[in-house]
């Protein structure tokens, strides 16, 4: 190998989503192996991997702004005889590897999200310094799985896209929609069990199109594959993200009464109130489909808590329609939210139509969050001297302070002397801020 490499130490920094945190923790067990160690430090590192997202504008800018940074570190380096490796992987590099060299120079390897398998044999061999090969059932055949020191784990069981929302680039850089066999999945979580997991978050970017196949190469689905999970006694909780209205299929609405482990709270991406805007994004469903699932998953379960997405400003997005999205959400209440102006990715249909004014986005934007915020801060108010169960699974910034998750996947936080992580426990909640709980222990 390089010798520039020789002291073996690397750096990798996510960017975006959960699938992403996923990727970065199989790309440090493919050096691990290799002998190199993770440090938290650039400047300690002589391999710099940036595992980057390409969804919104300013997520892809914040890349090439690290670049320019870690490039003065470089030139720096150089002066003292060492030498770093620059890689850039994920979604910008799938989407703008060209463009990446083009721009900056000083990355030495570019890889896409389906092909980071090969990243060790590309700097040994030094040679090809640009794979965007999509290579999905190789990549997964490839990847090295360990145990984990955390008490909730994500696990990836389905990557790409067949949807073409016209705002979106993940088909066009994560690929088709491919779901991994439901053994490689459970040899995967089996190996978390052992060391200690209680809870997995099952992760795709229509993680609900789940089709994976079985030992005898029949092809099963979300319900199917969270049942199977629940039979694990060691795995106490199971969630997963990020969901298709258009994939919320009978089966796995009743999973969310039937299955006790799979937890009450669901994200499930809308982006717009407006009938109209939701035609012109590609979605292939109304609002009227979002308030039947709705309706569906309360018959189920009546306490399920509700996320969702929204981008605002959307071309052609009238005021009428952005007030249709405010209405929208003041009738479904969610517990939390996610919103986006949005920014015009190239490749993608609507990034040809006509802009909207970036202060009428800006504007839309604050007023939209202001409603959301007040509707979680209304939803954690209502816990308040309330007992809830709680999955502790790290330490909080003060001293005995425990952080953890409830069923509903509000953040709690308590005081505590013994050591909570990895435990379950009822709490009485004490009061509630904007975007947390605080607790103490309760007697169940």
């Amino acid at each position: 190998m390089n010798n520039s490499l020789s002291r073996k130490k690397i750096f990798i920094k996510s960017y975006g989503c959960q699938m992403n945190v996923y990727d970065s923790e199989r790309i440090k067990n493919l050096f691990e192996v290799k002998g190199f160690e993770e440090t938290s430090k650039i400047d300690d590192a002589n391999l710099i991997i940036l595992n980057t997202c390409h969804i919104r504008e300013k997520a892809a800018e914040k890349v090439y702004s690290d670049i320019g940074r870690i490039n003065k570190i470089k030139q720096k380096e150089k002066n003292v005889n060492k030498n770093y490796k620059l890689v850039v992987a994920g979604c910008v590099a799938q989407a703008e590897g060209e463009e990446i060299k083009k721009r900056s120079p000083s990355v030495d390897y570019i890889v896409g999200p389906q092909s980071y398998h090969k990243l060790f044999d590309m700097i040994h061999s030094d040679k090809n310094i640009f794979n965007d090969e999509f290579l999905q059932h190789e990549k997964f055949k490839n990847l090295l799985f360990k145990s984990s020191n955390k008490v909730s784990e994500f696990v990836t069981v389905q990557e790409g896209c067949d949807k073409f929302c016209s705002f979106c680039v993940v088909p066009y850089t994560r690929g088709s929609e491919f779901s991994r066999p439901i053994n490689d999945l459970l040899k995967e979580i089996n190996i978390y069990c052992d060391s200690g997991v209680k809870e997995i978050i099952l992760l795709g970017q229509n993680v609900n199109a789940y089709h994976g196949l079985n030992k005898n190469g029949k092809q099963i689905d979300l319900p199917y594959l969270i049942n199977k999970i629940a039979e694990l006694d060691k795995i106490k909780r199971i969630r997963y993200m990020t969901s298709h209205p258009n994939d919320m299929t009978n089966s796995l609405i009743e999973c969310h009464r039937s299955n006790e482990k799979l937890m009450p709270f669901l994200h499930l991406p809308i982006q717009s109130g407006s009938n109209k805007i939701l035609k012109k994004m590609n979605r292939k469903h109304n609002v009227e489909k979002y308030f039947e699932i709705i309706d569906r998953l309360k018959a189920q379960r009546p306490d399920i808590a509700l996320s969702s997405d929204f981008i605002v400003g959307f071309p052609g997005e009238t005021n009428e329609d952005f007030d249709q999205t405010m209405k929208f959400i003041n009738k479904v209440k969610f517990v939390i939210a996610y919103s986006f102006m949005y920014s015009p990715r190239p490749g993608t249909p609507a990034a040809n139509l006509k802009q909207i004014n970036l202060n009428v986005k800006k504007a839309r934007l604050s007023a939209l969050q202001a409603l959301l915020k007040e509707q979680q801060k209304s939803y954690n108010k209502s816990f308040v001297n309330k007992k809830i169960e709680v999955l502790f699974d790290r330490r909080g910034r003060h001293k005995n302070q425990y952080i953890g998750r409830s069923i509903y996947n509000q953040s709690v936080f308590i005081e505590s002397h013994r050591n909570l992580i990895g435990s379950i426990q009822y709490v009485r909640i004490k009061r509630s801020t904007d975007f947390a709980l605080e607790a103490s222990l309760s007697e169940q």
